[in-house]
């Protein structure tokens, strides 16, 4: 057992609390189990951790604390891709239904997301941040104009960002919107605007105070509050944390140095415990979690978003996981490796490959340009079962009757996957669920 100082706050003064003992994860079966314990508390190793359908999407995006939105639509969007993981009879018209609900709210976590809406007292110190002069995307702002669209939107109501009009020519670029496209979106990044409806990206902004239900708590916290909620949601979505994932890309001043005393005061009073795995990366989790019961694995495979919860801290999946993950639809195609929006796969408790794939909408058919199966220790036709079985619910998901494989690696596997997929839609298994 390895040991650290670890300091502890007692008014201004630091002072040494004593030693804290680190567990050292050495055997590959500890390793194992403290990947089913991330993946448990990810919902990924039930069928239906969450329940079904629309009242599942709720609690699942209640436990998990925000889901990513993102426009990327070569396969159903990202945030419908994290309920289809976790929430049986999901569709994807249930996200707009929870946010015209009021379930959820639309802001900023680490990147744009859905968020539960008794969460939204913890959007309010970023919202206070960029009013206060910090940049989110726009370094100069148009108060004169922003302060016009504010007007014309409390005296004429809700307004689309398509219905908003500027005689400047619009340059290329997302960050060349027009000026007023722009204001808007400052003003929601400041607070004074919501998100009230979608139609597919072209969003509804309203006031704040016509949006907001009545009962949500808009008390501002303060950073040791903040470090707080994010520390209690991380842990329950994560089941093990690391000090650098607990504020990942959260921009709030203040917030990491009260993370670190937070932890600190947590590991000392025995709250919470330490790991360190081979790699030398350190977790902390709460007292006695590595001795609880965690669900049994299951020969299921899920096929995940490139910004699904679980792998959207890559540093964390590498360390973890041993699974070196990259979204390669921002890199030049020609540096590519796997493909322009590669889907990773979950297997047992591994991630044991990669998919690239589009769904073509117009003739229904899922088109699996590449698959990558890594180095694993499972039986290949057990693998290539479950593979089938996740293709049948992943294109019924993306509204797919067909589906074809162009490559696949190891080599070969590639007959005996072509063979699969075949059988799939000899037997319209695709199209009937059957």
């Amino acid at each position: 057992m390895a040991s650290v100082l670890w300091l502890h706050r007692e008014g201004t003064q630091v002072i040494v609390q004593g030693k804290i003992t680190v567990i050292e994860i050495k055997r590959s079966q500890d390793l194992a189990r403290l990947r089913r314990l991330a993946l448990s508390a990810q919902g990924l190793l039930h069928t239906q951790p969450f329940g079904r359908g629309i009242q599942g999407a709720r609690k699942a995006v209640e436990h998990l604390g925000y889901v990513q939105i993102d426009t990327i639509s070569v396969v159903e969007r990202a945030h419908h891709h994290v309920f289809h993981a976790r929430v049986p009879n999901f569709k994807p018209d249930m996200t707009h239904q929870l946010l015209l609900d009021g379930d959820i709210f639309e802001y900023w976590t680490h990147a744009a997301a859905f968020i539960p809406i008794h969460d939204f007292r913890f959007s309010l110190p970023y919202k206070h941040a960029i009013k206060s002069g910090q940049t989110h995307w726009y370094k100069e702002r148009d108060h004169k104009l922003m302060h016009e669209l504010l007007a014309r939107i409390r005296t004429e109501g809700p307004v689309r960002s398509r219905d908003v009009e500027s005689n400047t020519p619009k340059r290329a670029g997302w960050w060349d919107w027009k000026p007023a496209k722009k204001a808007l979106e400052q003003l929601y990044m400041e607070g004074d605007l919501m998100v009230t409806n979608r139609e597919g990206f072209q969003k509804t902004y309203d006031l704040t105070e016509r949006v907001l239900p009545a009962h949500v708590n808009t008390q501002m916290p303060g950073a040791e509050a903040f470090a707080v909620y994010l520390l209690e949601q991380q842990l329950r979505c994560h089941g093990l944390v690391s000090l650098k994932g607990l504020t990942y890309q959260r921009r709030i001043p203040g917030l990491r140095q009260a993370m670190k005393m937070l932890v600190s005061e947590r590991l000392a009073s025995g709250e919470l415990e330490q790991v360190k795995i081979s790699s030398g990366d350190m977790f902390v989790l709460e007292t006695g979690a590595l001795e609880r019961p965690i669900p049994r694995l299951n020969n299921r495979m899920l096929i995940l978003s490139p910004f699904d919860n679980s792998v959207i801290q890559r540093d964390r999946l590498k360390a973890l996981f041993q699974f070196d993950y990259q979204i390669e639809c921002y890199v030049p195609a020609a540096r590519r490796q796997y493909g322009y929006f590669c889907l990773p796969l979950l297997y047992r408790g591994v991630f044991i490959g990669r998919m690239d794939c589009k769904a073509h909408r117009k003739i229904s058919h899922l088109e699996i340009k590449s698959l990558h199966i890594e180095n694993h220790p499972f039986d290949e036709e057990q693998v290539i079962e479950a593979f089938a079985e996740a293709i049948r619910h992943f294109c019924q998901f993306q509204a797919c009757s067909t589906v074809s494989l162009t490559e696949a690696q190891p080599r070969h596997l590639e007959g005996r996957l072509q063979r699969v997929l075949k059988l799939l839609d000899e037997h319209q298994d695709i199209v009937t669920g059957t």
